[in-house]
């Protein structure tokens, strides 16, 4: 299979390669592609091929067929494949960091936390379905007996984004292969060689033709592709991350068509600063949370919410831990110039409310049309369209509180309910406090950033719903099914 230039530090010697789509097992190229823009300079890194009707229509079509072989493997063979891709994954590293550099502008920290969940995930799904049993429980007719078994869909549909590619993409497409369906993968435009490579090394590692197909489209084929993906028959379930505003396109289609759905979707998670943190560790992870990845990850920290007794200490370790963890002077970039634009808007409507930079430069240029700033914001208030927007930005908001009822009902004035955090010495008080937070995930003195392949993950509100990972990610992908008997 033909590669781009990666190793080369010009991007012109890229500009010619092509990627890809994965239908029946093999690589296509189409005739109408799209440009890939970098992030880091704003160039065309190269283009990717773009799937009409008729390459949606093959997929489909192969899925499929490949469905009814691939739902009858015993885990062992699936564990196999997975187990190649595994080593794979760990021997092709350095290539998939440097798509992923290309087309998300991942630094180091992000790649690394991504890429690793990305691989322990695999090794996780290798073994875990083995684990996954049905029942056999009583009934009332004498003589009769019954059974509860757990059977794949057939073929998913998953709709991964762009921004955490790696443990993303491959959780769309892994979870419903380790238990039987065939997947349709609908990768993003924003990062399509960083699929292709993942998805080569899945076909490389064993995976039957069929199983996994993947496509891309140019951004304004994304209305009439997902609609024609989520009406076809063969198409028994969705599993989409994204935006909440997507999410919740993506949903009513479902809704339309009678097919369920697993959504992850957006976040403006809270961080609730007790009297007794501890202040440096919390300040390092608040601004961990808010920064890592320019802020664009659906669990960054939005919100951090101190307690006013030790506010004025807390500003000062959130200031030291800023200095230490943020390039000073350097903009970080976004994804586009689009976003970059969203984000700059948020914050000039804030300071012309009265909102204050409490760390960070709102007065220097940008530079860049896609970079911005990082910067910790005072003074937010209900009337600017920060407080309730998610950013998904380098931008995060101080407010302070003066009691735990207080605390609660600011963590919980938002639509969302993805992710929080908790930070207190007091085990009992951190505990009482993450039940009454409305999210999936509360995590007591670690920031809001949170996935292991072992834990469950999901939202609550317009968070999305459903689980990705651990047993409740696999039940996701399998359907029950009663078979009843007479002796």
């Amino acid at each position: 299979m033909a590669s781009p230039i990666i190793d080369s530090d010009d991007m012109e010697s890229r500009s010619g390669f092509v990627v890809p789509l994965w239908i029946d097992g093999r690589e296509v190229f189409t005739q109408e592609t799209f440009d890939v823009i970098s992030p880091v300079d704003g160039k065309v890194s190269w283009r990717a091929s773009s799937a009409n009707e008729s390459d949606v229509m093959a997929a489909v079509e192969a899925a499929s067929t490949a469905f009814l072989s691939w739902s009858k493997t015993k885990p062992a063979e699936r564990r196999s494949v997975f187990l190649r891709a595994h080593a794979l994954l760990i021997e092709k590293r350095d290539l998939a960091k440097k798509y992923s550099y290309v087309e998300t502008a991942s630094s180091e920290t992000q790649f690394a936390f991504e890429y690793n969940a990305g691989m322990e995930l695999c090794l996780q799904l290798a073994n875990l379905p083995a684990a996954m049993t049905g029942t056999v429980p009583e009934t009332n007719e004498a003589g009769s007996r019954a059974m509860i078994i757990r059977e794949p869909y057939g073929v998913v549909l998953g709709i991964a984004p762009w921004n955490a590619p790696h443990v993303l993409g491959l959780r769309a497409c892994l979870a419903p292969l380790a238990v039987g369906n065939t997947v349709i993968l609908k990768g993003p435009e924003l990062a399509p060689a960083t699929y292709w490579n993942f998805v080569s090394i899945l076909h490389e590692a064993g995976l039957p033709r069929g199983c996994l197909n993947t496509i891309y489209h140019a951004p304004q084929s994304a209305a009439s592709i997902t609609q024609l993906l989520i009406s076809h028959p063969a198409i028994k379930k969705v599993n989409f991350t994204g935006s909440t505003k997507v999410g919740s396109i993506v949903a009513r289609l479902a809704g339309q068509n009678l097919k369920p759905c697993l959504l992850e979707l957006g976040g403006k998670a809270p961080a609730i600063v007790c009297e007794d943190a501890d202040l440096s560790l919390t300040a390092q992870q608040c601004v961990l949370g808010a920064f890592i990845h320019s802020g664009q990850i659906c669990m960054s920290t939005e919100r951090i919410i101190v307690h006013s007794k030790i506010l004025a200490d807390f500003k000062q370790a959130l200031k030291a831990a800023f200095e230490e963890i943020i390039s000073q002077g350097k903009p970080t970039v976004l994804i586009t110039e689009v976003a970059a634009k969203r984000n700059k808007e948020l914050l000039e409507d804030a300071v012309s409310k009265g909102a204050r930079a409490v760390c960070g430069d709102l007065a220097t240029p940008f530079g860049a049309s896609n970079t911005l700033h990082p910067v910790i914001l005072e003074n937010v208030t209900k009337e600017m369209n920060l407080f309730y927007s998610e950013s998904f930005g380098p931008s995060v908001a101080i407010f302070p509180v003066k009691s735990d009822e207080e605390a609660l009902a600011l963590a919980n004035d938002t639509e969302y309910g993805l992710s929080s955090a908790i930070f207190t010495e007091d085990l009992r008080r951190g505990m009482q406090l993450a039940r009454g937070i409305e999210t999936g995930s509360v995590h007591i003195n670690g920031m809001t950033i949170h996935d292991e392949p072992w834990l469950p993950h999901g939202g609550a509100k317009r968070s999305g719903f459903g689980r990705n990972n651990a047993i409740e990610g696999l039940q996701e992908w399998t359907r029950t099914k009663v078979i009843t008997w007479k002796d």
